[in-house]
């Protein structure tokens, strides 16, 4: 197996910076859109063989040092007696929504066996990867904004009604959500992930002190059951002013967003390994553009004491797969000169 990948997970700087891309295996790559046309997305997700299959497309394709299982953050929630529907144009919609504690109700505790293609996958293709598989979820809170908003959301009206409300409750709701991903999280990691990433997609729309109070205690208690095993990556958007404390989540490599500088991240974050953090819509400009802040990217992450290159987000739709080629090769490439 490809170890780069494994090696700056665990804060050893390998002889060239790894590199892979959330949403690597998606809707810019012709070789997806031609399964896609046969299938809709949450059937995809169910089918074991198709997420081998589309998990497999980008390492093939793009030379990346890492894969990460062809999934999505929503899938336990059918697990957990909620429904899930991937709608074009529309976005994910999550029903019935949970807005009060008495509502908590519906939610059950994960049945395990429910979400077994997501282990079947897991086991497949560890019979075909030649690099470390990446298996992940959503974060407590992420997760739960989905669930109160029935949805994605803007503004997160609802959520932030929950928690100003009923924090008494919302701290419930946490605990439940920690519990049964902790439970779905392991579980990937007995199939034989190789890194766990958990996407706090949402972190950012909470202040310091209620991310504080929040999500820190619940991030601590999944991340530090997990990395015993196998390493945490933990990743979030638009939390440079969360720092501090996503420094105390003692995470094992800490993602970021292109909102902040990577050597600016890295002394915030005492030379944590980092992963990051180009703009994905960098990608649709021109190569010159494209390539000076790549390089950028690459000084300033060595100053931190391991660096995995990845977009701040995951890529673009319009993204060409020749442009991400390109920049697989530059990054394997570039020693600094």
């Amino acid at each position: 197996m490809r170890d780069a990948f494994l090696l700056a997970c665990r804060g050893v700087r390998p002889s060239y910076t790894p590199v892979w891309f959330m949403r690597q295996a998606g809707r810019y790559m012709p070789a997806y859109q031609k399964i896609r046309q046969k299938y809709d997305f949450l059937t995809m997700c169910k089918i074991p063989e198709i997420v081998v299959e589309v998990t497999m497309q980008p390492v093939r394709i793009l030379n990346v040092d890492a894969a990460i299982l062809f999934s999505d953050i929503l899938i336990p929630l059918e697990a957990m007696g909620l429904k899930i529907e991937f709608r074009e144009e529309e976005g994910p919609a999550v029903y019935p929504v949970i807005r009060s504690s008495p509502e908590l109700s519906v939610l059950k505790e994960i049945e395990i066996e429910s979400v077994e293609f997501v282990f079947k996958a897991i086991k497949l293709l560890k019979n075909e990867l030649a690099v470390p598989l990446i298996g992940f979820s959503a974060s407590p809170f992420t997760l739960a904004t989905y669930i109160i908003e029935g949805g994605s959301s803007k503004d997160f009206v609802n959520t932030k009604r929950f928690i100003f409300s009923e924090p008494a409750g919302f701290h419930q709701f946490m605990s439940i959500l920690t519990e049964s991903l902790s439970i779905y999280l392991w579980e990937q990691i007995k199939a034989g992930a190789d890194v766990i990433q958990i996407f706090d997609t949402w972190a950012g729309t909470l202040s310091p002190y209620d991310y504080e109070i929040f999500c820190k205690p619940y991030l601590k208690k999944i991340i530090g059951f997990l990395k015993k095993t196998v390493p945490v990556i933990y990743f979030s958007s638009n939390t440079a002013g969360l720092l501090r404390h996503i420094y105390e989540l003692e995470a094992d490599v800490v993602s970021i967003d292109w909102r902040i500088d990577i050597r600016d991240a890295s002394y915030f974050l005492n030379n944590q390994p980092l992963q990051g953090n180009l703009d994905p819509l960098t990608l649709l400009g021109s190569e010159d553009e494209l390539f000076k802040r790549v390089k950028d990217i690459l000084m300033g992450g060595r100053n931190a004491r391991s660096h995995i290159f990845n977009l701040g987000h995951g890529v673009n739709i319009n993204t060409s797969v020749d442009r991400l080629k390109k920049l697989v090769d530059f990054v394997h490439e570039f020693r600094g000169d």
